[in-house]
C-alpha cells in the first residue's frame, strides 16, 4: 500500500507541473502560444484545416511560439521581405490606361460647336485648318478603365469584360452632359462612355464565344489577349475595322492555327423593318513554319438603311456627310433610296511577327472590296454602281540592336483610285469601315503624325490621309522609321519620315499630297509608366492646290505642325 500511495503522489505532483507549463497564469516570462484561429486570421493556415489542428493533442514539452502581431498591424509593420503574400484575386481584374498630354499645334477646327475637337481628314468637313498666325495650346486627358470578372465557380470558362472611356480638355466644360468634356472648374460632367461590354464563354479547350458589344478588329488574333502593337502590325492592321461592334463571335485557337467567325449588327434602325446594316466576318491564320504565318479572310456587309442612323447629324453610309468627315469616298447617289452589298476578300502574311526569331521581320496584306449599290427610281431596286477596288501593304524591317526599338522599318501602302466618279456605273476605289462609323478604319500603325494619323490622341484625331481610300483618289505612300534606345529598355528615341501621293489628281490639283519629318523621345519612369515628347512637321504638296480638298480656299494652306509632351501609364 505504501508503494501504491507513493506512485500516486508522484503522478499528482508531475501532472501539476505539466499543467503549470501549459497554463502559466503567473509567469510573465513565458509567451502565449499561437492558436489555429490566429493562424487563420494571419492567412498562415486555411480555414478548412483548423478543425483538424484543434483536434491534435498538445505536446507539453514543445517550445512556445514567439508572439505574433495582431492582424491589422502585421503586414504594415513587417519588413517587406518577411511579409507573407496574400493570394491574388484572380476573379476580378482591373486595368486602367491613363494618358495626359500638353499640345502645341497650328491645326484647329473653325466650327465653334466642335470646340477644337477633331476627328477625320485634315481640311475635310470637320472644318480643320492649319493657321500659323493663330496657334493652339491646350492640355487634354484620357482614362480607359477595363474590368474583367471571371467567377471561380466557372473555373475560367465564363468571363465578362467591360471597358469605358473618360476624356476631356483642361478647362472645357463643367456640370454638363456628353462625352469628351468635363475638365472645367468643379468638373461634375456626366461623361462616361461605354466602349464594350461582352460575355465570353469557353465551351471546350481552345474555343471561345463572345456575346455583346465587343472589339471588332480586322485581325486573326484574340483581341483581348494580344497587345495592340501586335495587331497594328499584322492582319489588316486595323485599317479596315478597328472599333467596337455589338454581335456574336466564335473563335478557335490551336497550336498551329487560329480562326474566327462573327456576326455584328452595326445599325438596327427599326426592328420591324429591314433597314439595318449588318457585317459578317470569317478570318483565319496558319503557322506555316516557326517564322512564317499565312492567313485569309472574308468580310461581308449588307446595308439596307438608306443612310438612317449613324454618327449624330452626319449619318452613315456611302452617301452620308460622314464620308467627307472621315476622308472616305462620298457616292453621289442623289435622292433615290439605295441599298448596298460589299464583300472584302483578302489575304495576309507575316515573318517573325513577334521578333523572336532573327533580326529581320516582314508583314503585308492584299485586300479587294467587291459589290454593288442598287437604287429605286420608282420601279424597284436596280443596280446603279459596281464596286471593285483593291489595297495592298508591305512592311519590313531590321533590328540592328539589342532591344525591339533598335530597328529600321519601311512601310509602303497602295490603294486603287476611282478616276471618273460613278458616271460610268463603276467605283474602282477602296471602301473601309469609315464609310459607316467614325473613326473605324485606323491608320495609326505607320509611325506618322500628320500625313497619316497618330495613335497618341485624346480628342483630336486627324491626318492628311485618314482613310485608306484617300477620298477615292487612291494612295501610294509610306513611312520610314529609325528607332534607337539611348538607354536599353529605358530611354527610347525615334526619327521618322512619311510621304503620300494620290493616284488620281483632283481638279486644279496635283498628285503629291505631302511629306513629313517627325521625332520622338520617351523615358520610362517605371513599369508601363513613361513620359514622352513628340514633334512633327508636314510640307503640303500640289494636291492641296485644289479647292476640293484644301477646305475650299485659293492656294495651299499653311504647312501643318504639331508638338506634344505626354504622360502615359498602364495600371494593373
Amino acid at each position: 500500500m505504501k508503494k501504491i500511495f507513493f506512485f500516486l503522489s508522484l503522478g499528482v505532483f508531475l501532472s501539476q507541473g505539466i499543467l503549470a507549463q501549459q497554463n502559466p497564469q503567473d509567469d510573465d516570462q513565458v509567451q502565449p502560444q499561437l492558436h489555429a484561429s490566429d493562424s487563420v486570421a494571419l492567412g498562415l493556415i486555411p480555414e478548412e484545416r483548423v478543425t483538424l489542428i484543434q483536434m491534435l493533442p498538445h505536446n507539453p514539452w514543445e517550445t512556445a511560439i514567439p508572439e505574433q502581431k495582431p492582424k491589422e498591424t502585421y503586414i504594415t509593420d513587417t519588413p517587406f521581405d518577411e511579409v507573407i503574400p496574400v493570394k491574388a484575386n484572380k476573379e476580378l481584374q482591373v486595368f486602367v490606361y491613363s494618358y495626359t498630354q500638353g499640345v502645341a499645334t497650328n491645326i484647329a477646327a473653325e466650327n465653334e460647336l466642335l470646340k477644337g475637337q477633331i476627328v477625320g481628314r485634315l481640311y475635310g468637313r470637320n472644318t480643320t485648318i492649319s493657321d500659323s498666325e493663330n496657334k493652339a495650346y491646350y492640355f487634354e486627358q484620357r482614362t480607359l478603365p477595363f474590368f474583367v470578372y471571371s467567377p471561380a465557380m466557372f473555373d475560367g470558362k465564363a468571363t465578362i469584360r467591360a471597358a469605358f472611356l473618360i476624356d476631356w480638355t483642361f478647362g472645357d466644360t463643367a456640370y454638363g452632359t456628353g462625352g469628351h468634356t468635363g475638365g472645367g472648374l468643379s468638373g461634375s460632367n456626366v461623361n462616361i462612355q461605354t466602349q464594350n461590354v461582352a460575355v465570353e464563354y469557353k465551351p471546350a479547350p481552345g474555343w471561345a464565344v463572345n456575346v455583346g458589344l465587343q472589339r471588332l478588329y480586322d485581325t486573326p488574333h484574340d483581341t483581348y489577349r494580344t497587345l495592340l502593337d501586335n495587331m497594328l502590325q499584322s492582319g489588316y492592321r486595323l485599317m479596315y475595322w478597328g472599333t467596337s461592334g455589338a454581335g456574336i463571335s466564335l473563335r478557335k485557337d490551336a497550336d498551329t492555327y487560329k480562326a474566327k467567325g462573327g456576326y455584328y449588327k452595326l445599325y438596327e434602325n427599326n426592328v420591324r423593318f429591314v433597314d439595318d446594316v449588318t457585317l459578317y466576318e470569317l478570318t483565319s491564320q496558319f503557322n506555316i513554319t516557326k517564322d512564317w504565318n499565312l492567313g485569309g479572310s472574308v468580310y461581308y456587309l449588307t446595308d439596307r438603311s438608306n443612310g438612317k442612323g449613324g454618327v449624330s447629324i452626319l449619318g452613315q453610309g456611302p452617301h452620308s456627310l460622314l464620308t467627307e468627315y472621315n476622308g472616305a469616298y462620298n457616292f453621289p447617289l442623289g435622292d433615290d433610296p439605295y441599298e448596298a452589298s460589299v464583300v472584302w476578300l483578302g489575304g495576309f502574311f507575316s515573318k517573325n511577327e513577334h521578333f523572336y526569331n532573327g533580326r529581320y521581320f516582314m508583314s503585308g496584306f492584299v485586300n479587294a472590296n467587291l459589290g454593288n449599290i442598287r437604287q429605286d427610281a420608282g420601279s424597284g431596286y436596280e443596280k446603279t454602281v459596281d464596286i471593285a477596288g483593291i489595297a495592298a501593304n508591305i512592311r519590313a524591317g531590321y533590328r540592328y540592336g539589342q532591344t525591339p526599338n533598335d530597328a529600321i522599318t519601311l512601310d509602303v501602302l497602295f490603294s486603287s483610285a476611282n478616276e471618273d466618279g460613278i458616271d460610268d456605273g463603276k467605283y474602282t476605289g477602296v471602301i473601309t469601315g469609315n464609310t459607316w462609323g467614325s473613326p473605324v478604319g485606323l491608320m495609326i500603325g505607320t509611325g506618322s503624325y500628320l500625313v497619316f494619323p497618330h495613335g497618341n490622341v485624346v480628342n483630336r484625331y486627324v491626318g492628311a490621309v485618314a482613310d485608306l481610300s484617300n477620298m477615292g483618289y487612291g494612295l501610294t505612300g509610306g513611312t520610314l522609321n529609325i528607332g534607337y534606345d539611348i538607354i536599353p529598355n529605358k530611354f527610347h528615341s525615334k526619327i521618322g519620315a512619311a510621304m503620300a501621293m494620290s493616284n488620281v489628281q483632283p481638279s486644279r490639283g496635283g498628285n503629291f499630297v505631302g511629306w513629313e519629318v517627325n521625332g520622338k523621345l520617351a523615358y520610362d519612369l517605371g513599369a508601363f509608366l513613361s513620359i514622352e515628347g513628340h514633334a512633327a512637321y508636314m510640307g503640303l504638296g500640289d494636291f492641296y492646290n485644289s479647292p476640293l480638298v484644301n477646305g475650299n480656299i485659293e492656294g495651299k494652306p499653311d504647312n501643318p505642325w504639331t508638338a506634344f509632351v505626354g504622360l502615359k501609364w498602364l495600371i494593373f
